[in-house]
């Protein structure tokens, strides 16, 4: 069955394409489908959309999707389904979040909740077969058009079983390649939708998972080999959760390939200790999600009881181990005040000043279905009746709330702005400045 993934760009095309269909594609290959990679960049229309989607001739049509790709992803579908007779199917966050929103869309006839691979080898074998996928053939994850919700099969289990990524899929270049070593995420951030794959598979098994370090290892060698390994930017939301398994992949990376890589960590999972280890392996640069300089909205508001003595400290930790430091920033949270917010900036300033800060990003708040801050924001009356027909980004605040204006985030935003401008000026000197912008592509927010 001919397959092709379509990855909707939103504002600018990102560095990687979503890690998902690169799953999909090699477990689907592994069974005898052919599978087609499709980017619609913001520079294309949809006339020139459609043309290269009927020019594959797709027998089924996967997206996956965030919240921020929602809008344009929905117009988009249905304008390819008005010249191509194929079903869609949309898996990711905000289909697994929002399952009813996207089936009622036009153009889209299956929902793939949670993990993907097992369920669209099954659809696509049935479909390739000639046989009816929906009400009366449910499939295990998939939601179809006018069908029952599914039952949930268990997750993948073990994750080493997996084929190695279709990297083909990712868009890669200059041998940069990007790699998850995991599935799953114990921490109970507000604001993050990882934690809900735990809750959406309660039941079913253990959500969390991670591959051995000799899987990891042998799809991180075959791109060397093929001369295709200059660096490694690790997707994990925590990459540093188990200290154990981390020492020991430090050991035997370090070894065998000691290619520089990058990573996402919260400071709570590192140690004095153990970021030396990191660095010895070749650890170039940490991600930490910093969030808020508020201690009280951090535990009260987003479940994060850390310190920002911690921030303190582990930032100092990381310069003195030479690994370059980059952080994210969330302003207009609910319950956060004026006082929250210079609270917040004051810490970027501190930590730009003494903690060995290469760049950082700074993004309002947007509360993302699936998350426990969306559904505080919609039975506290935060959300606007047409919040599902506003574009979701990190620039504007959608919300109503009652503890800061419109006018108070601009005003911080307009901050952050200035002093990411200064930190730039100050590293680089006065030209920087001239193009700055307040979204990195390499960073996200993870922590």
């Amino acid at each position: 069955m001919r397959v092709l993934f379509v990855e909707v760009d939103t504002e600018r095309s990102w560095a990687v394409a979503s890690i998902g269909p690169g799953f999909l594609a090699s477990y689907l290959r592994a069974r005898g489908h052919e599978v087609h990679f499709l980017r619609a960049t913001v520079d294309l229309d949809d006339a020139a959309i459609v043309a290269r989607v009927a020019a594959i001739a797709p027998e089924l049509i996967g997206v996956s999707l965030t919240t921020r790709q929602w809008l344009r992803a929905k117009d988009l579908i249905a304008t390819i389904r008005q010249t191509v007779d194929a079903p869609v199917i949309a898996g990711g966050l905000h289909p697994t979040f929002s399952p009813e929103e996207v089936l009622a869309a036009p153009g889209f006839d299956y929902v793939c909740m949670g993990e993907g691979e097992v369920a669209m080898a099954e659809l696509c074998d049935r479909l390739a077969a000639g046989k009816r996928v929906g009400l009366l053939t449910p499939i295990g994850n998939i939601w179809a058009k006018g069908g029952q919700k599914p039952v949930l099969r268990p997750p993948f289990e073990p994750l080493d079983d997996l084929p190695f990524l279709a990297r083909d899929l990712l868009d890669e270049h200059h041998g940069v390649v990007h790699m998850a070593t995991q599935r799953g995420c114990p921490f109970p951030c507000t604001y993050c939708a990882a934690r809900m794959y735990n809750q959406l598979y309660e039941g079913t098994g253990e959500y969390g998972r991670r591959r051995s370090h000799e899987n990891v290892l042998a799809e991180l060698t075959g791109l060397k080999d093929e001369g295709r390994l200059n660096y490694v930017i690790f997707l994990d939301d925590t990459f540093t959760i188990n200290h154990g398994w981390v020492k020991e992949f430090c050991k035997v990376y370090g070894e065998r390939l000691h290619t520089p890589f990058s990573l996402h960590a919260r400071v709570e999972t590192v140690s004095d200790r153990l970021l030396p280890t990191l660095a010895g392996a070749g650890c170039t640069m940490v991600t930490y999600g910093v969030e808020s300089g508020s201690e009280r909205i951090r535990r009260e508001v987003m479940k994060r009881p850390v310190t920002n003595q911690r921030f303190r400290d582990v930032f100092r930790w990381t310069k003195a181990s030479g690994i370059a430091i980059t952080c994210n920033f969330m302003l207009g949270l609910p319950g956060e005040t004026r006082e929250d917010l210079q609270m917040t900036l004051d810490l970027a300033e501190e930590l730009i000043d003494t903690g060995g800060l290469l760049d950082f990003g700074y993004f309002v708040f947007y509360p993302y279905p699936g998350t426990q801050l969306f559904q505080e924001c919609r039975d506290r009356g935060y959300l606007p009746d047409d919040f599902l027909t506003r574009p979701a980004n990190h620039r504007e605040s959608i919300l109503n709330l009652p503890t800061l204006t419109q006018d108070d985030i601009g005003e911080f935003y307009d901050a952050f702005t200035a002093l990411r401008r200064r930190a730039y000026a100050d590293r680089l000197g006065a030209a920087a400045t001239a193009d700055t912008t307040s979204h990195v592509d390499s960073l996200a927010l993870h922590g």
